[in-house]
């Protein structure tokens, strides 16, 4: 699906004025939007094939079409602050959540949460976590003036589809009517694949407009290859080997780097339709993504600003199913409405009067996480049994004597912290006793063992293991593998042949 939905943001950012109205403006003006309020709402459906859909493909396919987003309110304040509130339904289910979001990170509260959860932009790859010395305020918005520049690039050399057309309209938004112009496009994927050929033609005659933007893209790229070749391990490279990669003058670059896209294109057009012939010979199922049943319908609605108040979009796309994808097509619905463009805005922040919970790559185990929300909530539900965050599985070797299993007396060993943090399980060890409390992740239960002894306590009742833990040569802390794996709620398996041990916990 990805390829025709790249294509549909260029046809979108490409099409010429209709009927007076600059469509590709608007969605420059779209993408450039400070501040403003909307809703929206997201549907994916999901069209099997009666040839190779089992029952539980129908089955899966019915719950993925359940699935809807639907945003009440969003509020933008600036680039970097904003609000969200909505609700995800699946199956007559709905859960409402209320996130913010700021430069420092993300706070989002769902229904049936003790605490809202925090992500802070660290954890998701923001701008702090870059390793190049960059000033990265000064990228950011380099890029954001880059932007523009890039779809008006665009927009000059693709032609608009054949169903296209403007009317102006009375629509409502948030209530209020409005005197609107609706744009409404229909394409399918032949014709956008078509649209393909005359755009890079159009493309290949503009020498001027293509090193203009060659050279915008070096004014904001260059600073992050340099920063990139000063790196450790970059430093020795002689600057004769810099300069063959990206030359150190801007026009000496946009010279050269022309050079090469002119020849590709060039070579690209020459045989452009064998090439592609070609290309639907050896993939044929391109020839059903990009037929007459991969369908676009737009209907976008724009003031006398060319600001895109309201919209309308049905996406199918057509799929070759086959028994490992039992699907034809896959259809996405979305709707919105938007105003108060360019106004003030106050977003509505997220309540963390009770705290928060964190949520930090290699610090927060999943008992964690499901402890986090009531158990009878559909959040819970959907975490555990759905995207089965507790789920774990571990392969112990025989023959390794780091990790692998033992066999004393019969019994079949393992280390002990080395399973229990495999488990996310907290080992606690008295210093100077011999006792070993192990609280499981999920429940919160406590294991309470002492080397030398087969008693120990699981949840606070007291049981006996077929043999004592014990202390090997190693150092390591050795105990019964089946008790252990059990008492935290995993399955162990032992493959006869290989002797290969599978533990898994659901």
């Amino acid at each position: 699906m990805a390829v025709p939905l790249v294509l549909l943001m260029v046809v979108l950012t490409g099409c010429q004025a209709v009927g007076g109205v600059d469509v590709g403006q608007a969605m420059v003006n779209n993408t450039n939007l400070k501040s403003g309020e909307s809703k929206q709402s997201i549907h994916i459906n999901i069209e099997p094939d009666s040839q190779f859909a089992t029952s539980e493909d129908l089955a899966m396919i019915k719950r993925i079409n359940s699935i809807s987003l639907n945003i009440d309110h969003a509020k933008m304040k600036d680039t970097e602050t904003a609000s969200v509130k909505g609700s995800l339904s699946m199956e007559g289910t709905k859960l409402p959540f209320h996130l913010t979001v700021d430069k420092s990170g993300m706070t989002i509260d769902v229904d049936g949460a003790q605490k809202p959860v925090y992500i802070s932009l660290d954890t998701l790859g923001g701008a702090e976590t870059m390793l190049l010395p960059l000033d990265t305020k000064e990228l950011e918005k380099q890029m954001k003036q880059l932007s523009p520049k890039v779809l008006t690039f665009v927009m000059k050399h693709l032609s608009n589809p054949k169903n296209i057309s403007v009317t102006p309209v009375q629509e409502a938004v948030n209530g209020e009517t409005l005197s609107l112009n609706k744009l409404h496009m229909e394409i399918n994927g032949e014709e956008l694949l078509a649209m393909v050929k005359p755009f890079l033609t159009s493309i290949a005659k503009d020498e001027q407009g293509l090193k203009q933007l060659i050279g915008d893209l070096y004014d904001v790229l260059y600073p992050v290859f340099e920063s990139y070749m000063g790196l450790e391990g970059m430093e020795g490279m002689e600057d004769d080997e810099m300069t063959s990669i990206v030359p150190q003058s801007k026009e000496e670059a946009v010279k050269s780097i022309y050079g090469m896209i002119q020849v590709s294109l060039d070579r690209m057009l020459e045989n452009y339709d064998q090439e592609l012939n070609n290309l639907l010979q050896e993939m044929p199922e391109l020839k059903t993504v990009f037929g007459p049943e991969t369908k676009l319908n737009l209907d976008l609605f724009m003031d006398s600003k060319l600001n895109i108040r309201k919209q309308n979009m049905s996406l199918k796309v057509a799929v070759p199913a086959s028994e490992n994808l039992p699907v034809r097509a896959v259809t996405l619905r979305s709707d919105s409405e938007l105003w108060n463009i360019g106004g003030a805005v106050t977003v509505d922040e997220v309540d963390t009067s009770r705290g928060v919970m964190e949520l930090t790559e290699g610090e927060v185990t999943p008992g964690q996480v499901l402890r986090n929300f009531d158990p009878n909530s559909f959040m819970y539900q959907l975490l555990k049994n759905e995207m089965k965050i507790t789920a774990k599985s571990i392969f112990l070797y025989p023959e390794d004597e780091e990790y692998g299993a033992i066999t004393v007396k019969n019994t079949t060993f393992v280390p002990l912290r080395y399973l229990s943090e495999q488990l996310d399980a907290e080992v606690k060890w008295s210093k100077g006793s011999n006792e070993i409390v192990v609280i499981d992740d999920i429940t919160g239960d406590e294991i309470a063992l002492t080397v030398g002894s087969p008693k120990a306590v699981v949840a606070g009742k007291e049981v006996t293991m077929v043999e004592s833990a014990f202390v090997g040569k190693n150092g390591k802390t050795y105990v019964p593998l089946r008790f252990m794996a059990e008492s935290l709620g995993a399955e162990v398996e032992k493959e006869p042949d290989t002797g290969w041990i599978f533990i898994d916990r659901p």
